[in-house]
């Protein structure tokens, strides 16, 4: 698999040099892509996107086969048993059946385990539905915002510095200065978000169907693509303060030009967050796709300013690129690229995971089984504030 994965990342950076042959072709020439041209770019473009996705897919792959075979060495198996909790799809199985009305999955996360045979025991149901959310877009990630666990759903307090301790150079035997941080909070709610999901009963008596995959990708998509939304937009009133939203301003483009960013506009827009949040490990530009094939024409003196990694995340300016689909494409007085440290976004999420509930009564008439999936979260810009994370803003036109 390893040598696929590698023949994978060379056809990729194969795909880009193509790319920008295209690209420095017509700037000889000093004109913009013809129709051929721009069909062929936008084809090799979306090369690069889906042999990325095949890489980190296979990768992923390879760790958790790589997982799995250390848990089936016979060590492994002498000292690991199977837990005596119902599996997820044990779970998933008995809600299909009736057997329980409802049932939070993920409220209590488990290792992968082995049977007695040293097989490795089925991936719950929790764990692909978790990808599911991810899948649609970042903002419930791991490592790209921070993520707050809490058993209840009252209100919670997080800190927002305001200002930094101050050290000054001190005489030998004179007084320290004293210098107190200053903070501000932000208040984290449980805001709801859920979906039905009705499923005939013939459906669900029909054993060749795969119910987990279907549940946990209806359930997956359709929470992931709304919990995103809220996440990145969101106004702050009945739903989390999105990034977005709660972003400060950085820099802002020239006028006549359609909100478009150039290359200058994003330099700029890096270094107006502090040296403080730009050196931090979450630190990076988040844009959506649009935005991407935009930044793969932008050159300064030294050649194109986006820099695709055969391993990782690709770069921009020496910082990782995050695609999330819910920031605002190029436009006048819009936001449609963000810099800074995304870890300081906070979200809180109440319980461990997603419950699922099941109603034989809703849809009776129509012999319908109605399946219901919710999680209460909400989310908002803590440690640093507006000053972690900045936004590029069209000019006007």
């Amino acid at each position: 698999m390893q040598d696929y994965i590698k023949r994978q990342q060379e056809l990729r950076m194969n795909a880009w040099e193509q790319a920008k042959e295209l690209l420095d072709h017509a700037a000889s020439e000093n004109r913009d892509l013809t129709a051929e041209e721009q069909e062929k770019y936008d084809r090799i473009n979306g090369e690069l996107d889906e042999r990325s996705a095949v890489v980190e897919r296979l990768t992923k792959d390879a760790e958790r086969e790589a997982r799995a075979a250390e848990l089936r060495a016979p060590e492994a198996v002498q000292t690991r048993q199977v837990a005596e909790r119902p599996s997820d799809a044990e779970m998933l199985r008995k809600l299909v059946a009736g057997e329980v009305r409802s049932y939070t999955f993920g409220s209590e996360k488990r290792d992968l385990t082995t049977a007695a045979d040293g097989s490795v025991v089925p991936q719950g149901f929790y764990d692909v539905l978790q990808r599911k959310l991810e899948y649609v877009g970042p903002m419930l990630e791991p490592g790209i915002a921070t993520i707050l666990r809490t058993e209840m759903g009252n209100d919670i307090k997080v800190p927002v510095e305001s200002s930094r301790s101050a050290a000054t150079a001190t005489a030998e035997a004179a007084v320290f200065g004293e210098s107190d941080p200053t903070f501000s909070t932000i208040t984290l709610r449980a805001h709801k978000f859920g979906t039905l999901v009705q499923i005939s009963r013939e459906l669900l008596e029909d054993s060749g169907i795969d119910i987990v995959a279907f549940l946990a990708d209806q359930f997956g998509v359709a929470l992931g693509t709304a919990v995103n939304a809220a996440l990145t937009l969101g106004t702050g009133t009945v739903e989390p303060n999105g990034i977005v939203t709660a972003s400060g301003s950085g820099a802002t483009g020239g006028t006549g030009v359609s909100g478009a960013f150039t290359t200058n506009n994003l330099i700029d827009l890096a270094h107006s967050v502090d040296a403080a949040y730009a050196r931090r490990p979450g630190t990076g530009f988040m844009m959506n796709r649009a935005s991407l094939g935009a930044v793969r024409k932008l050159q300064d003196a030294n050649g194109y300013i986006f820099n695709p990694q055969v391993t990782g995340p690709d770069q921009l300016l020496g910082f990782r690129i995050i695609e999330n689909p819910d920031i605002a494409s190029q436009g006048t007085a819009v936001k449609s690229v963000l810099f800074g440290d995304f870890s300081a976004y906070h979200v809180r999420q109440v319980g461990a995971g997603v419950e699922v509930a099941r109603s034989d009564d809703f849809a009776f008439a129509n012999d319908l089984v109605t399946f219901r999936a919710s999680i209460r979260l909400d989310g908002d810009l803590g440690g640093g504030g507006s000053d972690a994370v900045k936004a590029f803003t069209g000019g006007t036109a």
